[in-house]
């Protein structure tokens, strides 16, 4: 599997993304009083298919600012699209583990002139996400840090409660699969992690089912990042709250798969050493650079460009 001293395991899901636009407004199609005998259908003359999952988007956007992303996810017999993506980009997939018998997690939605989306979500081979043990799949002295990201439920238990067993940092970042938890559950997730990553729905969401404060739960772990979309984020840690700006976007093509491409750069931040108002302004260029383009796979950088887009973002070179 070459060289992953400086390597970053990133648990969590591997999906294909179907995204339809219909042309219209749902209000207008879905009558109130008649949501007991709904019965809709909706012309949608734009489709297309993205490569998407919490692994599989972080994974990609730690690979375009450099760095050694090894996904561990499980899919489908129908994973064979996407394995040539990653071979052609240069991810590694040795911890990507076929279920022959399932299909690769599937996201189907839809989304309406006024950006209201339905969704219907299959979760496949992601349900089978405990098969993977999350330190003897690897050599884990190769690798620095771990994401326990959205995943199959037990899944996730068991990779966060591995790493911490094995005494590898990692950063908890339970995205859409924090409602699969009860308050206690959460709290272990919290007192296992170095790191906690959410967004401002989810960080009132743990606050609620934990009945701990944001502050008492930056006081658990090393850092407890909470993203604003287009407000800009705030990095909790060490008795202190960083404020980071929201980069400068040229234009804003779609937001699906912007907290991953955030994480992606968060991740690269640590990976590197980098101190965290730093490591913050990494994450959200990253997010900018990704609302450029639509999917969450589509947006291309390099290590340069991104260093040159970085120092005339924030006036200051990364070292």
């Amino acid at each position: 599997m070459g060289n992953q001293q400086d390597a970053v395991l990133i648990c969590g899901s591997v999906a294909y993304d179907t995204i339809m636009v219909f042309s219209g407004q749902f209000k207008n199609e879905i009558l109130p009083d008649k949501v007991h005998m709904l019965n809709v259908s909706f012309l949608v003359p734009k489709l297309r298919r993205e490569f998407g999952g919490t692994a599989g988007n972080i994974a990609y956007n730690l690979h375009l600012l450099g760095g050694n992303a090894l996904p561990m996810a499980t899919v489908g017999h129908d994973f064979d699209d996407y394995a040539h993506r990653l071979d052609h980009i240069g991810i590694e997939r040795g911890l990507v583990k076929v279920v022959p018998d399932a299909y690769t997690a599937q996201a189907y939605i839809t989304t309406d002139m006024d950006d209201n989306q339905i969704t219907a979500f299959h979760p496949g081979a992601m349900s089978f996400a405990h098969t993977q043990h999350a330190v003897t799949e690897f050599n884990g002295s190769q690798v620095r840090f771990a994401t326990v990201s959205p995943d199959g439920r037990q899944g996730m238990v068991d990779h966060a409660r591995q790493l911490a067993e094995a005494g590898i940092p990692f950063l908890f970042d339970p995205g859409q699969g924090l409602p699969m938890f009860d308050g206690d559950e959460l709290k272990t997730f919290v007192e296992q992690a170095r790191y906690v990553a959410v967004n401002d729905y989810e960080a009132e969401l743990l606050t609620r089912r934990t009945d701990l404060t944001l502050a008492q739960l930056a006081e658990r772990v090393e850092a407890l990042i909470v993203t604003h979309g287009g407000k800009g984020s705030q990095i909790h840690t060490g008795g202190k709250v960083h404020d980071i700006p929201c980069a400068h976007a040229e234009s804003l093509a779609d937001p699906t798969g912007c907290g991953d491409a955030y994480r992606g750069g968060l991740l690269y931040g640590l990976l590197n050493g980098m101190d965290w108002p730093t490591s913050g302004r990494i994450a959200s260029l990253m997010g900018a650079i990704k609302i450029e383009r639509p999917g969450p796979q589509n947006h291309e950088t390099t290590p340069e460009e991104f260093r040159h887009r970085f120092k005339r973002e924030f006036r200051y070179a990364l070292d």
